[in-house]
């Protein structure tokens, strides 16, 4: 294959991934999701993306299709040593290659087997050992058999485990050093910059957006990233160096910043948590939180980040009345006036963990999420937050849409959004 089989732009890649477990919903395929994030920073982009049974003619069919297409063919799964593991074979005869015995490999295998107890070596193994004539073998740093590297037909085609460590340990050690070395000023890797937003619906932001975006995007593309804990706005710069998509990438962050600025927070990781600790972190200030209907989602959010115990004291998951009363001290009265799920409540509640906790900040969260408990008044849905910090608390109300998982996710981010809006206004 020559560098000019399909001119100079930068390589296609495509995604085969093998398995019945997969198409039967036994299995999540989080490995073409991992390969499509690293073909795009190698400068290799994924424009096809099947999964396919463990069948002969389906492995042949779908790689046949991908080659028609792409210059780099990436296929994962069906590598192992039993009857159902039909990739090799497969693509290999649809190749015209014929399998050959590596005995390097077969001996680096029986060496394996001994050093792990083994005295017997498994005569199924061999199979790994087998390799198609003219095939490049990429070594397994976590496993057995071994990645292969063909070319045919104007494409490279790459053959890897399914077990998701080995399948990224041999891409790692092997496929990205041979697609810099195959295709060297052709990989242009996309580049990705992210806005992330919370607080604001899509269709609100897409509108926002819409009155501020550029009319020359030049070679960004944008897209919506929604999910229960806000909107990202990602841009996608191709076939362009760093410094051009960095200056793109300025360009449409200045003429965006002022009008996305009530609901924008800086994150490398997109988590607001991360925002939230680096505030508290650099003020030297601490965090307790008083749980309610989020049954400690806001406590495992914020120790879930390595480092939160820098700012997190702890908190209370006060479901009960009682439990709200005796260790936050929330009033009986102010409950029996407004009910837990009140603004009220989630003053008092912000306010008692942090004076318990010591903390300069607090937390209260109190509402229904449901499918029961809701009311004419309070439906399900409804949720009190308050943030308190240095004894001075503001709540506020939402109705939360979505299920029960749903309006505790949301919960918890509102939350975490009205202190990080109170931590920047002091």
């Amino acid at each position: 294959m020559t560098d000019g089989a399909r001119g100079a732009e930068a390589p296609r890649s495509a995604i085969v991934t093998v398995g019945d477990e997969i198409l039967l919903g036994e299995t999540v395929d989080t490995n073409a999701a991992w390969l499509g994030r690293e073909l795009a920073k190698c400068g290799a982009p994924v424009a096809r993306r099947e999964t396919v049974a463990d069948e002969d003619g389906e492995i042949r069919r779908a790689v046949a299709e991908a080659m028609r297409s792409s210059d780099v063919v990436l296929v994962s799964g069906g590598l192992g040593p039993t009857p159902d593991d039909l990739t090799r074979d497969s693509v290999a005869g649809l190749l015209g290659r014929p399998l050959n015995v590596d005995e390097g490999l077969l001996e680096a295998l029986r060496v394996r087997f001994r050093e792990r107890g083994y005295e017997d070596f498994p005569t199924t193994n061999v199979s790994q050992a087998m390799v198609p004539e003219g095939a490049r073998t990429l070594a397994n740093p976590h496993g057995t058999a071994p990645g292969l590297a063909m070319e045919a037909n104007g494409s490279l085609v790459v053959l890897l485990p399914g077990v998701p460590r080995e399948l990224r340990g041999i891409f790692e050690t092997g496929v990205a050093p041979l697609l810099r070395e195959r295709f060297g000023d052709r990989l242009l890797p996309v580049r990705l910059r992210y806005i992330h937003t919370t607080g604001i619906p899509e269709s609100r932001l897409a509108e926002v957006v819409a009155e501020h975006l550029p009319e020359d995007m030049g070679p960004l593309g944008l897209a919506f990233l929604p999910d229960l804990r806000g909107v990202d706005l990602r841009l996608t710069a191709r076939g362009v160096g760093l410094d051009q998509a960095e200056a793109w990438f300025a360009r449409v962050e200045e003429a965006l910043g002022p009008a996305l600025a009530p609901w924008r927070f800086e994150s490398s990781e997109g988590d607001l948590v991360e925002s939230v600790g680096e505030t508290l972190r650099a003020g030297h200030l601490t965090l307790a939180v008083a749980e309610s209907c989020t049954g400690g989602l806001l406590a495992k959010r914020l120790t879930d980040r390595a480092g939160s115990s820098d700012f997190f004291l702890g908190g209370v998951i006060a479901y009960a009345d009682a439990v709200k009363v005796r260790h936050l001290g929330v009033e009986e009265r102010i409950l029996a006036a407004h009910g837990a799920v009140s603004e009220p409540v989630a003053l008092a509640m912000a306010t008692g963990v942090a004076e318990r906790f010591g903390a300069d900040a607090g937390i209260g969260v109190t509402g229904v999420a449901g499918p029961g408990g809701g009311t004419a008044e309070k439906p399900v849905g409804t949720v009190w937050y308050a943030a308190a910090v240095g004894g001075d608390a503001v709540a506020r109300r939402e109705r939360f849409v979505g299920d029960r998982e749903a309006v505790r996710e949301r919960s918890a981010q509102a939350a975490l959004a009205l202190l990080s809006g109170r931590l920047e206004a002091r």
